[in-house]
This record gives structure tokens, C-alpha cells and sequence, in this order.
């Protein structure tokens, strides 16, 4: 197991440092709305009620925002992760995106020529980079190239760019994400066994590390009892086996809760199961989303409105508290809330979002509410992705539920009970050590991080080293034995 393991262990370490700065390749909300083209007002005709009307279709959408799509604005209508598209300046249904038009739409993400793409075939299977489950509603992909080694993939299921790398992102991901994640296409395809292989390799180490950090712990001598000829020594080792017993002591401990809360990342107790935070965003939405009372205020007056404060490239169609309101988004720092019945604002109100919650956290009510500004120790990010200001509120359940509400959406963007606090510092505070004292004082946090994933390194590293040496031995004797089973025999 020691040989097996650490192994895997030393594959882990060296892969975290890599992870700690280059990340596996993906397309967030931010790319997509750096890369994206303003709306032109001048060219949305049609109301939402309108467009909404061209599909026909009986049941109302969860998500609608409008968006361009190859020079043209687009509604696009969205229930879970099915899209339909309608173009708003004609009314059309864009129902079958054909690689011209795909073509298109990743040349124009890459800043590129379409002539310039080389077509690299429809993938209706998983590779590498789209192996995740968050690519099955999205297939088949089309995938183009460039002579840079910049990759995009399109999905003709909603015409959008869903993946994109670099020559250098894939590097990055074959030293840092893959190995660490254990992410090999013909594993990771498979998502429950790939689950399992996690949690079994991860669970078993653990164990394993374990005994080794007990056995450690009950020879090491601090009276020095062990003699050499070169002295006392609180460790009856030399040589490899002294710097692994002595590693050990250091990092033994780091290494087991290391792996244990790597364990933790696939959630094999269900802590991070709740469906309150749903029921929430519901309660602050106030109903299904409804496209008639749009027809107050349409998509271009909204933009005339905004006028140049913003460059909108994204006007999401919502309903907060019963009553129609457009979010028009820049980018994820620069956005404006626009209701149907009153006046542009930068986000929602605070009291607002309150009361609905209150009424919705009944018969227990709000224990704690406050407005958060900055990073606290349930709302980190290092990247400083994570929306700010956010809303805090504490529910006084038996579960201590607390939540947090990301007032340029009001949706809730985290949310916590007894069990996944747990998680919280057991998961992430164990193997990302992301504290609020580190974060706000890097490279404290990176000098910290580094000193214990070498440490670790070296620890296992040492075991392959004694590993090595202890196969090689056996493999010598046991040619020995059978060179001697084959020699005559001599007289006594």
C-alpha cells in the first residue's frame, strides 16, 4: 500500500502546485460576456411576449435574456439546460446551428477570420476537454482550430461557444487539473465509477497515512534511545528511512487531513445536499416568470434608457418579487437593474430582499441580517470572482441555516447548514487552506500552501525511494537463488 500509494500521493502534491495557478480550461459568465458584442437597440423588433409566441410553446421558461448571435440579437429561452433561439429582429427560430454559423461564432470569439479556422469535425462523444456531464445537453459540438493552438468548441444544440483552450491551457491541465482530479477521459466518461475511484482511492489512503503517522509516532524516542555508531537518535532509521520517519512527524498529519478533505470534494456524505436555498430563490422570484407585463417597457426602451452608462451585452428578463425587471449586464462588475415600473438602480434593495426572506423563513424567522462587502470565512474567493455585495441573512432553524444573496441578481449564491459547514473547513479549509487571514494577506497563503505540499512531496517521494530500493533488492535475490538452484553440486 505504501508503495502503491505514495505513488498516487506524490502525483497528487506536485499536480495541487501546479493546480494552485493554472486551472482546468472552461468558459464562465465572464468570458462570455468579455468576448461578446453590445446590443444594438435599434435592431431588437420584437417584444418578448412576441418572440415567446414564434416557439409555441405551453409551459413558461425558467431563464430568458437576450443576447447576440453572429451580428444579430437573439432571445434565447432556456428550461434547465434545454435552449430554444429566436431572433429578435425577425421573429425567426434558429433551430438547426449549422457549422457555417458555428464557424461564425468562434471566429468571432477568437477575434479571428472564419477563413482561418480549420474545422476539426462534429464530436457527438466526449474528449478531453468537454468530458465533464455539463456538456451532455450541449451535444453534438463543433469544434475549429487555429495555427496558435487555440481551441473552441460550439454547441449545436445552443449555438454558443461552451469550451475554449489554449496550447498553453492544456499543458497547464495535463500537469495540474488532470492527474490531480484523476480526470482521464477514459475514467472520467464514466462518472460513477470515476466517483467511486475517488472516494476509494482517497478513503484508503487515508487509512493508510494514518497508520503510518501512528507507527511514527510510537517509534520515535525523544530521549534518544536508538544507538548508531555515530551516535543516539530518536529514530531507529538511517539514511532514506531516517528522512521518511523524520518527514513524517512533520507532515504526516498534513498529508492524512490532505487527503481525507480531497475526499470531501466529492461529497461522499451527502453535507452538501439541501433544497431550502431553491424553495428561497423561488420565494424571491414570487412566481413563475411571466412575459406579458414585459410588454410595459420593451428590451429597446430599456437600452435607450440606459443610454452609454453601460455597454449592455445581456439583458436577462426576470421576476423579483412578482413584478417584471431586466438585468442588463456588462460584464460581471457592471450590471443595472431596470424594472418595468420605475427607474434604473444598481441593485436590489436590501430591505426588500429582507422582508421576502423573512415571510419565507417563517415560523422561525431571521436571527441575523447584514449587508457584506468584502470576503468573510463563508464567502471566500481567492480569484475575487465571487459577486460582492452580497446580503447575509441567518435563519433561526433547528438547521442554523444562513445564506447569502447576490443583490445585483438576488439570487442566492451560497448557503449553509450544520453539515456543510462542517464541510466548509474539513473540505475546503483543510485542502485549499482558504482562510480569510491568508487570503487577505497573499503571498502569505501561497508561501504556506507551497512549504506543505513540498513537504508532502518529499515525504512521498522518500517512500518511493525505500520502495525502489526494497523491490531492486528482492529482484537481485531472488536471481541469486535461482543461479545457485542451477550449480552442480560439490562435495563436502
Amino acid at each position: 500500500m505504501g508503495i502503491s500509494f505514495c505513488v498516487l500521493f506524490a502525483m497528487w502534491f506536485v499536480s495541487g502546485i501546479v493546480l494552485m495557478y493554472w486551472n482546468y480550461p472552461g468558459v464562465g459568465p465572464a468570458d462570455r460576456l468579455a468576448r461578446a458584442e453590445p446590443l444594438n437597440a435599434a435592431q431588437i423588433r420584437l417584444s418578448p411576449e412576441q418572440a415567446w409566441a414564434a416557439l409555441g410553446p405551453s409551459e413558461p421558461p425558467d431563464y430568458v435574456r437576450i443576447a447576440t448571435l453572429a451580428g444579430r440579437p437573439v432571445y434565447r429561452f432556456q428550461w434547465g439546460q434545454v435552449q430554444s433561439v429566436v431572433y429578435a429582429d425577425s421573429g425567426e427560430v434558429q433551430e438547426n446551428f449549422s457549422p457555417d454559423l458555428a464557424r461564425v461564432t468562434a471566429a468571432a470569439w477568437a477575434g479571428r477570420s472564419p477563413a482561418t479556422a480549420r474545422f476539426e469535425g462534429p464530436l457527438t462523444e466526449p474528449d478531453q476537454w468537454t468530458v465533464s456531464g455539463e456538456f451532455r445537453e450541449l451535444r453534438p459540438l463543433v469544434k475549429y482550430s487555429w495555427s496558435d493552438g487555440l481551441e473552441v468548441y460550439v454547441s449545436q444544440a445552443t449555438g454558443e461557444v461552451v469550451q475554449s483552450t489554449t496550447r498553453g491551457a492544456r499543458i497547464g491541465a495535463w500537469f495540474g487539473a488532470i492527474p490531480h482530479w484523476l480526470y482521464f477521459t477514459p475514467l472520467r466518461r464514466h462518472g460513477q465509477m470515476w466517483s467511486r475511484v475517488v472516494i476509494w482511492a482517497s478513503g484508503i489512503g487515508t487509512a493508510m497515512s494514518l497508520c503510518g503517522l501512528l507507527v511514527g509516532i510510537l517509534l520515535y524516542s525523544p530521549a534518544k534511545r536508538y544507538r548508531f555508531p555515530e551516535g543516539s537518535s530518536s529514530v531507529p532509521y538511517a539514511g532514506q528511512k531516517r528522512w521518511h520517519t523524520m518527514l513524517g512527524l512533520v507532515f504526516g498529519l498534513v498529508t492524512c487531513t490532505w487527503i481525507f478533505s480531497g475526499m470531501l470534494s466529492m461529497d461522499p456524505f451527502g453535507w452538501e445536499s439541501s433544497g431550502q436555498a431553491m424553495r428561497l430563490n423561488a420565494v424571491l422570484r414570487g412566481g413563475p416568470l411571466r412575459l406579458e407585463p414585459f410588454a410595459a417597457k420593451s428590451p429597446r426602451q430599456v437600452l435607450e434608457q440606459l443610454g452609454s452608462d453601460l455597454r449592455v451585452k445581456e439583458l436577462e428578463l426576470r421576476a423579483f418579487a412578482g413584478e417584471p425587471v431586466y438585468v442588463a449586464v456588462e460584464s460581471p462588475e457592471r450590471s443595472r437593474i431596470v424594472p418595468v415600473n420605475g427607474r434604473p438602480q444598481p441593485e436590489f434593495e436590501p430591505a426588500e430582499v429582507t422582508r421576502l426572506l423573512r415571510g419565507a423563513s417563517q415560523p422561525y424567522g431571521l436571527a441575523e441580517v447584514r449587508v457584506v462587502t468584502h470576503y468573510e470565512s463563508y464567502y471566500l474567493d481567492r480569484h475575487h470572482q465571487r459577486p460582492l455585495p452580497v446580503l447575509f441573512v441567518r435563519v433561526g432553524d433547528p438547521e442554523e441555516s444562513m445564506y447569502y444573496v447576490d443583490l445585483k441578481t438576488a439570487r442566492i449564491v451560497e448557503g449553509y447548514v450544520i453539515r456543510s459547514r462542517w464541510n466548509r473547513w474539513l473540505y475546503h479549509g483543510l485542502h485549499s487552506m482558504d482562510l480569510p487571514w491568508l487570503y487577505r494577506h497573499r503571498p502569505a497563503w501561497d508561501v504556506l500552501v507551497l512549504a506543505l505540499m513540498l513537504g508532502g512531496t518529499a515525504l512521498s517521494v522518500t517512500a518511493m525511494v525505500i520502495a525502489w530500493r526494497r523491490l531492486r533488492r528482492k529482484v537481485r535475490m531472488r536471481e541469486v537463488r535461482a543461479r545457485l538452484k542451477y550449480l552442480p553440486e560439490q562435495p563436502i
